[in-house]
């Protein structure tokens, strides 16, 4: 379980988390939605112990994530930030394996090994096993570097806006993926924009506007019209097509 505990932080004296408080049980898929600016991906840096808050307390497993050393904080949870870099000269498997240093510390044994063909394989990136990272497409460095997260093999994963800048067939491809992963395994954690995406994959939401959160909880009991419409000051609307539901600008 994540448990966060009246989380504030201010920034050349403007609030940018405002007394933030949730609960996120273990498994499935929660996605942070919000206007830009609303402290999104502040809020998952600090789940992830990158950001110190100036007061609140956050606990992973029972642990306070800002009290722990570095090695400790990566066996409980795995990180995406949003473009994480250059790779240069770096297998597709290699980096997949860099996911389990928390784990060997430079001496891999057959456990890791393992477990990074079973996460390139999750991710279907054995074809690509050894082909150079910067060699790919897009999209395919996007799958390389959540199987990465993934291998890490961590309660959970906090993705900073996987699908940017993805085309629709990539970005479904990664969260049918993400979605099978949470269903047997880590709790996966994202910073969204595309609501129809959240819509369709999430099970949990956590709502936030100007540093607060406006509402936490099951996407389909919590979500409504009326609460993306004040969430993005702008008329919307949960709709479904073809029994998929999708959120449309009204």
């Amino acid at each position: 379980m994540i448990e966060v505990e009246s989380l504030s932080l201010h920034r050349a004296g403007l609030p940018v988390l405002a007394d933030v408080s949730l609960r996120l049980p273990n498994g499935g898929v929660t996605a942070i939605i919000g206007p830009n600016g609303a402290g999104k991906s502040t809020l998952l840096h600090c789940l992830a112990g990158l950001i110190a808050p100036q007061s609140g307390r956050v606990r992973v497993e029972g642990v306070d994530i800002h009290r722990v050393r570095e090695a400790e904080r990566a066996l409980l949870l795995s990180l995406l930030t949003q473009n994480p870099g250059a790779v240069p000269r770096l297998s597709v498997r290699d980096l997949v394996g860099f996911g389990r240093w928390p784990h060997h510390r430079g001496r891999p044994g057959p456990t890791d090994h393992a477990l990074v063909e079973a996460a390139l394989e999750r991710f279907d990136l054995l074809p690509l096993a050894g082909r150079e990272v910067e060699a790919l497409s897009g999209g395919q460095r996007q799958r390389v570097f959540v199987a990465m997260a993934f291998a890490q093999a961590t309660p959970w994963m906090l993705l900073d806006e996987p699908l940017s800048a993805l085309d629709p067939k990539f970005a479904r491809d990664i969260m049918e993926r993400l979605r099978d992963v949470a269903t047997a395994g880590p709790g996966v954690v994202l910073v969204l924009h595309d609501l129809s995406v959240a819509a369709r994959y999430a099970d949990r939401c956590i709502c936030m506007k100007q540093g607060k959160i406006l509402a936490a909880g099951a996407w389909q009991s919590t979500v409504t019209s009326d609460l993306l419409t004040r969430l993005y000051d702008t008329p919307m609307r949960l709709a479904e097509v073809d029994g998929q539901p999708v959120v449309l600008s009204a």
